[in-house]
């Protein structure tokens, strides 16, 4: 449920974007992927995010994503727009275009390659946020980006009425509180410190294990806080298996997402675009392992 703490909802998964297997988009598809995802605990989307392959679909694509995924799952669901890239004026354009689109929010992401310093990460920020004109999540994900939001950025970035979430994948948790102090909701952006980020105050998820998982991860976020910690846990630890096997992979992400929904009958195939490669038969019997571990399959 959206509100002040958990302003894009408390369970959300970064979506897969499906493509047809010549590698065109697929908007059907897609859209069977977002009511999968509503239909088992979610409450928000993010779309063309990291897991969506927002790297190598084009803008116009990144529009017809977002409209036809808002089309299936209607005016409740919080949905989340990817805008975030290391060209400002991409960004903008990506940005406005969630806007027209009918996204809730956007997900910014420290630009990467370019390394552009605390200096120029606020300049873009500032630029994409203005173009937005939509509550914003920031995505901190130095592994992938190379730079990360120094804690005085933060300082400025908490002045900003509209930057009122971040999405953490940097795992300092004493850092999490601070920016929570701060007066940012919190999310986890790594499936393995989900509970830890409950314990630390975080409004919720943005998961990738959620593709195939999402009832449980609504679940272990109701019990923990509804105050029952230990039923939270035995969730989390059951569901270890499955989140190795979707995150443990060398090219964890779209690849094992896509080759998840494929072993749930949600895909017919677990095509992504190059530079990716779809997983081969012992990745997704490896996979398939580690969903059965956990009780997600049979």
């Amino acid at each position: 449920m959206r509100s002040p703490q958990a302003p894009f909802g408390t369970v959300l998964t970064a979506m897969a974007t499906a493509f047809t297997p010549d590698g065109a988009l697929d908007l059907p598809a897609t859209k069977r992927i977002a009511r999968h995802l509503v239909d088992h605990g979610h409450d928000g989307l993010v779309v063309s995010g990291t897991t969506g392959e927002a790297s190598t679909t084009l803008k116009e694509e990144d529009g017809e994503i977002l409209a036809a995924v808002r089309e299936e799952v209607g005016p409740d669901v919080a949905l989340v727009a990817g805008v975030g890239t290391n060209d400002t004026a991409t960004s903008i354009f990506l940005a406005a275009q969630a806007r027209e689109r009918g996204a809730d929010g956007v997900l910014l992401v420290t630009p990467y390659y370019n390394k552009p310093g605390q200096r120029g990460i606020l300049h873009h920020f500032a630029q994409v946020v203005e173009a937005a004109d939509l509550p914003v999540m920031l995505y901190d994900i130095p592994s992938r980006t190379g730079s990360q939001i120094a804690m005085e950025s933060y300082v400025e970035l908490a002045t900003w009425e509209p930057v009122v979430a971040v999405k953490d994948a940097v795992g300092d948790l004493v850092r999490g509180l601070r920016l929570q102090q701060l007066g940012f909701a919190l999310y986890s952006g790594d499936d393995v410190a989900n509970l830890a980020w409950l314990a630390h105050g975080a409004a919720g998820f943005v998961s990738v294990a959620g593709h195939v998982c999402g009832d449980d991860l609504r679940a272990m976020h109701d019990a923990y806080s509804q105050g029952r910690p230990d039923e939270a846990r035995e969730i989390f630890t059951r569901l270890l298996p499955a989140i190795d096997a979707v995150m443990g992979a060398a090219n964890y992400g779209a690849t094992t997402a896509k080759a998840a929904l494929e072993l749930l009958g949600v895909l017919d195939h677990r095509t992504v675009r190059s530079p990716l490669v779809a997983l081969d038969d012992d990745e997704v019997a490896a996979l398939r392992a580690g969903l059965v571990a956990s009780g997600l399959l049979p």
